[in-house]
């Protein structure tokens, strides 16, 4: 399971969210073979004046936070990392310093989720990779 937060400039942000949520989840899915229906993205468009960004940014910077089970090998968290700067350059025309991601990862336990906890669900996916 992971639940993704995009924060960036309404101006940019908001008309190309769609596009962004497809071009993300590929990238998770590739990376952590995700299935295709796991995905919960959340934006969150800021006003200018309430986004304030690192020096040498541009209006088009975006933060990625990214919650999921723990489980993921470091090879793979890379791998996301670079098809995420890749694809957000080469298929949205975001510049590698405009991209910024975390990954939180928690244990299984710390999740409830249809009614259980996370640790008792029956998932159709494999969480180490």
């Amino acid at each position: 399971m992971s639940q993704v937060k995009i924060y960036g400039l309404r101006s940019f942000l908001f008309p190309i969210r769609e596009k962004m949520s497809d071009v993300l989840h590929s990238c998770i899915m590739d990376a952590f073979q995700y299935p295709a229906g796991k995905r919960a993205h959340r934006f969150f468009h800021l006003e200018e004046g309430d986004f304030f960004y690192p020096e040498g940014r541009t209006n088009q910077y975006v933060i990625i936070e990214i919650a999921l089970f723990e489980g993921r090998s470091i090879e793979a968290k890379k791998v996301l990392y670079q098809l995420i700067f890749s694809r957000f350059q080469n298929l949205l025309g975001i510049a590698l310093d405009d991209v910024e991601i975390t990954l939180t990862e928690t244990p299984l336990y710390n999740w409830g989720i249809r009614g259980k906890p996370g640790d008792e669900l029956s998932l159709d996916y494999k969480i180490v990779v």
